[in-house]
């Protein structure tokens, strides 16, 4: 079987360590007799899955200890509802701040103003979110329940370089696109949510970590269901949970700790992305959308400035085993996304490729 690079958005490519490790035990986990997928997840066996789970996180994100992990129903867009429904009455006036640096940021403020005031405090739409705007604390509402980020913008190809100081005002940001490939202060934050489908295992479970005085502000008419309290209290399990998203996510963390952890990974991210961004700054054939400063390791955007080349360029990437470059369809252009998993010889390959494109069409 010939693998391909996959250079999707999401779901992303996984360590084929992983892959195969979950292969070797699908049928007959540790000697049990039966599948992950079967045994309970209220079993000894489980148990000790969840709680190396646990384990792993708190030491490759170095999360302090008056935090909490709780693993979410769903994707990262059901945090949309979530977040404002469990913080947004930390205030009475139920006000929030968010920051709009791309769609998935849109799409959360369009969420969150069911529950309260929302005030949008920097954008960068009218750049076709080609950065992240600048963002002026004394234009945010001290008596905001929270500051709302988006830390990568996939669609987009930009990130925050730095993250805002917010004195007293819990920080949000949603981390789908982009957790564990840098080093973070988590203590920086009240509250991160992540899909699992970029860096950490398979779509349909969403890993949030929230400090614990957080925990007690949902709204009444909060299910229970998208409550943390009820997370936090149960283990996650206070009903049947996606137990194999979380055993794939040991596996992938198992695989970044054997691998350097994440300093050794934000190291290969930035020679990854570096090899493409060259190529593409090198090159008057390549244009690239984000503001330099801005750019991200996870997801680099461009444009090939004859736009006509561009169906061309993506079907003999395809052939050549470069999997879904095309970028989001509110942009269009290539998009290549790279997350850990990605090695770097995938980056090579399309670099050797666009570079081959270019010399057969310039």
């Amino acid at each position: 079987m010939t693998r391909v690079y996959n250079f999707g958005a999401g779901p992303a490519m996984l360590p084929i360590e992983v892959m195969e490790k979950a292969r070797s035990e699908f049928l007959d986990y540790q000697g049990v007799g039966a599948s992950i997928i079967e045994i309970s997840h209220r079993s000894e066996e489980f148990d000790a899955v969840i709680n190396e789970t646990d384990r792993l996180l708190f030491e490759l994100a170095n999360i302090p200890d008056n935090y909490k992990i709780l693993y979410v129903h769903g994707g990262a867009q059901m945090q949309f509802s979530a977040v404002p429904m469990n913080l947004i009455a930390r205030n009475p006036e139920k006000k929030a701040a968010y920051v709009e640096s791309g769609n998935f940021a849109k799409l959360a403020i369009k969420e969150a103003i069911r529950y309260g005031k929302i005030s949008v405090v920097a954008s960068s739409e009218t750049s076709n979110y080609d950065r992240i705007p600048e963002l002026e604390m004394a234009e945010v509402d001290p008596k905001s329940s929270y500051l709302y980020i988006t830390s990568n913008n996939t669609i987009y190809g930009t990130r925050w370089q730095q993250f805002p100081s917010t004195d007293n005002i819990p920080l949000v940001a949603d981390m789908t696109s982009e957790f564990l490939s840098r080093e973070l202060d988590i203590s920086q934050f009240g509250i991160i949510f992540a899909g699992l489908q970029k860096n950490l295992g398979p779509a349909g479970l969403a890993l949030v970590i929230i400090r614990e005085d957080l925990l007690d502000y949902a709204l009444p008419e909060t299910p229970n269901l998208l409550t943390y309290r009820t997370y936090a209290e149960k283990h996650s399990l206070s009903n049947t949970n996606n137990t194999f998203a979380i055993y794939m996510m040991k596996l992938v963390l198992e695989w970044l700790k054997d691998h350097g952890g994440v300093t050794a990974l934000e190291l290969q991210n930035e020679t990854k992305a570096a090899l493409i961004y060259d190529a593409i700054d090198t090159s008057s054939f390549y244009l690239g959308t984000a503001e330099v400063i801005y750019r991200s390791t996870m997801n680099v955007t461009f444009n090939l400035a004859e736009n006509g080349l561009l169906d061309k360029f993506l079907s003999q990437a395809h052939a050549q085993g470069l999997y879904a470059l095309k970028g989001h369809r509110n942009v269009g252009g290539v998009r290549a996304s790279i997350y850990n998993a990605m090695p770097t010889a995938g980056c090579q390959a399309l670099v050797n490729f666009m570079k081959e494109f270019e010399k057969n069409h310039a």
